[in-house]
């Protein structure tokens, strides 16, 4: 008789720690919401520069305005002649025509004016890697590749997916996406611990 208790006691445990298994997964992702469109859209949309960015301005024939600019904490970048230019939000073809504009009034004839990124703002990354931390943006960079910067996974890692949190506009979005996903400047990637 205290055998069939005994087991009838065990089938039991063993079944809510079955049940508990099934369940703790689901509990984990009920708080995940899917990517809103806007989180992959904006990797086809021209690139906008932030603070961090550096911002490589030639400006033709005019030697002492040709250089490199980094964007300041509250997101401008500024240049002799005509001091601070907002940069935050705005594309290359957007900061070349407002510098122009500004050279024109008052300082150039008509100035040619050319915007790129000279250097990236960094990425971050934190959670189940070796070293976490901020490191260097480079075009063509994954979740994958900035892993593999960061050392590695742990071996607590969940390697399948990873949570990614980016600004869109005025907005800070996260987005749980696969380790071959793109990455953009700024970006905080998240490394979660794997149930088991």
């Amino acid at each position: 008789m205290k055998t069939t208790n005994g087991r009838s006691l065990f089938m039991k445990t063993i079944a809510k720690l079955a049940l508990f298994l099934a369940l703790a997964p689901i509990a984990a992702c009920s708080s995940y919401k899917p990517t809103p469109p806007a989180f992959h859209a904006v990797l086809n949309q021209p690139y906008h520069f932030d603070s961090g960015d550096i911002a490589r301005i030639s400006v033709f024939e005019q030697a002492e305005l040709t250089r490199a600019y980094p964007i300041d904490k509250a997101g401008y970048l500024s240049m002799p002649l005509i001091g601070d230019v907002a940069a935050r939000g705005r594309t290359s073809g957007q900061l070349q025509h407002e510098i122009a504009q500004r050279l024109r009034d008052g300082y150039l004839q008509d100035p040619d004016v050319t915007v790129s990124v000279d250097r990236y703002r960094p990425f971050f990354i934190m959670g189940e890697v070796n070293q976490g931390g901020q490191y260097t943006y480079v075009p063509g960079m994954t979740v994958q590749k900035a892993i593999a910067v960061s050392g590695g996974f742990t071996p607590r890692a969940e390697q399948g997916t990873v949570d990614v949190t980016r600004q869109i506009g005025k907005e800070v979005v996260t987005g749980r996406v696969l380790t071959s996903d793109p990455l953009l400047p700024g970006d905080t990637i998240y490394v979660r611990e794997r149930w088991f």
